[in-house]
C-alpha cells in the first residue's frame, strides 16, 4: 500500500490526536492517599477522571502526563472509593432533621424538656411527631410512658418513634383518637403494652400496633414529603456516602423518587426497594425493574420484606424465650405462608428480595423460605441466575445457621453500629450464650459470605466514620466494652472498608461499575481529612468527609 504526502501527514494527525485523547482529562486528583480496594494495585497516588469515568489510577509521576481542565492537589488526604450505606431509611433521616428529632436523648427527663419545649410551640389539638429516643441508656431503662407525656403535653396528640422505628409512645389524647383502650386486641405482628394491674394501655405500641395511631395522623403534602427526602440525600452527601441503598418505600415514595431525579435535584446514586408483600410489592412486579436509570443514578430491583421486631423492644423473634421477659419470645410480623408465592415469583422475574430479620427464630425461618424458592425456579429457569438475596440485621443467629448464607449465596447486611449499641442490654434480652451468634461479622467472612455494610438511619446516626470505627473496634464510641461483646468478632480494616464500598456493590449486581477505584469504573470517590486504615481507632471518630465526588462532580466539598 502507497501514502500519499497528505495521507501521511493526516494519519499522523490521527494518531497524534488520539494519543493526546487519551493524556486529556476532565480532573486530576493528584498528592492523594488513595486505597483502591482493587488488589492488584492496593494503594497510589493519583487519579485522572474523564466525564463521569475514572481514566487512571496511578503515581504523581505517571499522572504528569495528562492535561486536565482542573488539577486538585489533595495534599496527602486519604482517599477511598465513593461509600456506600447498604441500609438505610431516607426519607426518616430527613423527617427526623424537620420534625422533633429526639436523637441523644440521655433521660426520661430530657426527653420530656424536649417534648414540653415543642408543646408551648404547637397549637392546641395539632399533632406532635418525633423520632431518635431510645430508652436503654436511661435510668431506670424504661419506656415511657402516656402519663409522661400527659404531663408536657396534654392539649396535643403525640406520636414519638422509638429510634430503632420498631415502637412508638403515645399520649392519652393520640390513643383516645385511635380508640385505643384496655379492650383493644394485638393486631397480628404488634403488641399494646398494658398496665399488668389495671389493664390499661401504657402508651406504648410495638411494630404493627403502631398503624393503629399513625393512620389518625395527617399525611405530609407531597412538598413536604420531597423536602424531607432531599434533606435526607443532602445529609448523606455531606457525610461522604456516594450512594444509598434504601430499605423499603412505598408507591408514592417511588413515584417521588424518580420525580426528583427526573427534576435533576438529586445527584447521589440510590438503589431503592420496594415494601412487599402487598399492593406496593405486586405493582412494582406488574411494572419490572429499573436498572441505572437516570445515568446510573436510580436502581430499583428488589423487594424488602420485614419479618420480625427489634430486640430493643423485644419484638424480634427467637428461638427461646427472652431472657428478661420469659413470657415472650418475640413474633413475625408477616405470615410465612404468605411470603411464599411472593417469593418464587421473585424468583422467577429475576428480582431480589432482602428480609429484615433479627432473631434467631426469624433468621432461621426466613432462611428455610429464601431455600425453598430457589429450589422451586433452578437456575436454568431464571433470568437472572444469582440471586444475591439479602437478609438485612442478620443480627441473632443461631450458629447452626450462620454457614447457610454463603451456601445459599445469601448476603447479610449488617450495621455495625447496631452491635455498639445494642451490646449496652442484649445481654438481658438473650443471655450470655446467644451472644455467640450476634453481630458475628467475622464468622460470616471465615464462612464464605460477604456483608454489605449500612447505618440503619435514622435508627442509628448514620455516619460513615461511626460504622467504619465500629466495625474494627466492637467498642462503644466511649471506648467501652463489656462480658458477650465478643471482640474477636471485629474485622480487619481492609475487610471493613469492602463492607461500604466493593461488597455493597456486589451485592446490588453493581460490582462492574462501582465498589472500587479502577479505570473504567464510575467516578465515585470520599475525600477523607485522616488516614482510616492506619490511625488509632478512636481518630477514627475524628475523621471528617472532605469532599464527596460522584461521577466526577464534586458534590460537597467542607
Amino acid at each position: 500500500m502507497f501514502f500519499t504526502p497528505a495521507a501521511s501527514l493526516r494519519a499522523a494527525e490521527d494518531v497524534d490526536s488520539s494519543r493526546r485523547s487519551e493524556t486529556e482529562a476532565d480532573l486530576l486528583l493528584v498528592n492523594g492517599n488513595v486505597y483502591t480496594v482493587n488488589e492488584k494495585q492496593a494503594h497510589t497516588e493519583a487519579i485522572a477522571i474523564k466525564k463521569d469515568r475514572i481514566l487512571f489510577v496511578g503515581s504523581n509521576e505517571e499522572a504528569k502526563k495528562f492535561q486536565a481542565a482542573r488539577t486538585i492537589d489533595l495534599g496527602g488526604k486519604t482517599v477511598v472509593p465513593g461509600l456506600t450505606d447498604s441500609h438505610c431509611h431516607i426519607f426518616g433521616i430527613g423527617e427526623r432533621e424537620l420534625t422533633l428529632n429526639l436523637e441523644g436523648t440521655n433521660t426520661l427527663q430530657d426527653f420530656l424538656a424536649k417534648v414540653g419545649e415543642r408543646a408551648t410551640k404547637t397549637e392546641p389539638d395539632k399533632w406532635i411527631t418525633g423520632r431518635g429516643w431510645i430508652e436503654t441508656f436511661w435510668k431506670p431503662a424504661q419506656f415511657p410512658t402516656r402519663e409522661d407525656l400527659d404531663k408536657v403535653a396534654k392539649e396535643n396528640p403525640v406520636f414519638l418513634t422509638r429510634a430503632d422505628g420498631h415502637a412508638s409512645v403515645a399520649n392519652s389524647a393520640a390513643l383516645k383518637i385511635a380508640k385505643i383502650d384496655k379492650n383493644t386486641p394485638n393486631p397480628f405482628g404488634g403488641e399494646i403494652l398494658k398496665d399488668k394491674a389495671t389493664g390499661e394501655p401504657t402508651g406504648m405500641l410495638t411494630d404493627n400496633a403502631q398503624g393503629l395511631v399513625r393512620k389518625n395522623i395527617p399525611r405530609p403534602t407531597p412538598d413536604e414529603r420531597e423536602q424531607a427526602l432531599l434533606t435526607g440525600i443532602n445529609r448523606e452527601i455531606g457525610l461522604g456516602w456516594c450512594e444509598i441503598q434504601n430499605a423499603g418505600s412505598h408507591k408514592d415514595d417511588v413515584d417521588l423518587i424518580k420525580k426528583v431525579y427526573f427534576d435533576a435535584k438529586a445527584r447521589i446514586r440510590f438503589v431503592n426497594c420496594v415494601y412487599g408483600p402487598g399492593p406496593d410489592a405486586q405493582n412494582f412486579l406488574n411494572e419490572g425493574a429499573i436498572i441505572d436509570g437516570f445515568d446510573h443514578h436510580l436502581t430499583q430491583r428488589t423487594i424488602k420484606v420485614v419479618f420480625d421486631g427489634a430486640l430493643g423492644s423485644r419484638g424480634a423473634a427467637l428461638l427461646k424465650p427472652y431472657s428478661d421477659a420469659p413470657e415472650t419470645s418475640g413474633y413475625f410480623t408477616e405470615k410465612p405462608e404468605e411470603l411464599k408465592p411472593m417469593f418464587e415469583e421473585a424468583v422467577r422475574r429475576g428480582i431480589q428480595v432482602e428480609t429484615h430479620a433479627i432473631g434467631d427464630r426469624a433468621n432461621r425461618t426466613i432462611l428455610d423460605l429464601y431455600e425453598a424458592a430457589f429450589k422451586a425456579v433452578p437456575a436454568d429457569q431464571r433470568p437472572v441466575k444469582e440471586t444475591r438475596w439479602r437478609v438485612e440485621h442478620a443480627q441473632i443467629l443461631d450458629p447452626a445457621d450462620l454457614p447457610r448464607f454463603a451456601k445459599l449465596g445469601v448476603i447479610p447486611s449488617m450495621q455495625p453500629s447496631h452491635a455498639i449499641s445494642d451490646l449496652f442490654f442484649a445481654p438481658k434480652r438473650l443471655g450470655m450464650d446467644r451472644l455467640a451468634g450476634a453481630y458475628a461479622w467475622q464468622s460470616f467472612l471465615k464462612s464464605g459470605a460477604i456483608i454489605c455494610g449500612g447505618s440503619d438511619a435514622p435508627v442509628e446516626r448514620g455516619e460513615p466514620m461511626i460504622e467504619f470505627y465500629a466495625a474494627v473496634a466492637r467498642k462503644s464510641i466511649k471506648g467501652e466494652s463489656g462480658p458477650g461483646w465478643h471482640p474477636e468478632q471485629a474485622v480487619s480494616r481492609e475487610q471493613a472498608l469492602k463492607m461500604f464500598t466493593i461488597w455493597p456493590a456486589f451485592a446490588s449486581f453493581q460490582e462492574k461499575d462501582k465498589g472500587s477505584i479502577e479505570a473504567g469504573k464510575l467516578a465515585d470517590f470520599t475525600v477523607l481529612s485522616a488516614d482510616i486504615m492506619k490511625i488509632p481507632p478512636p481518630e477514627i471518630l475524628k475523621t471528617q468527609n472532605v469532599m464527596t465526588i460522584i461521577g466526577g462532580e464534586i458534590v460537597y466539598q467542607r
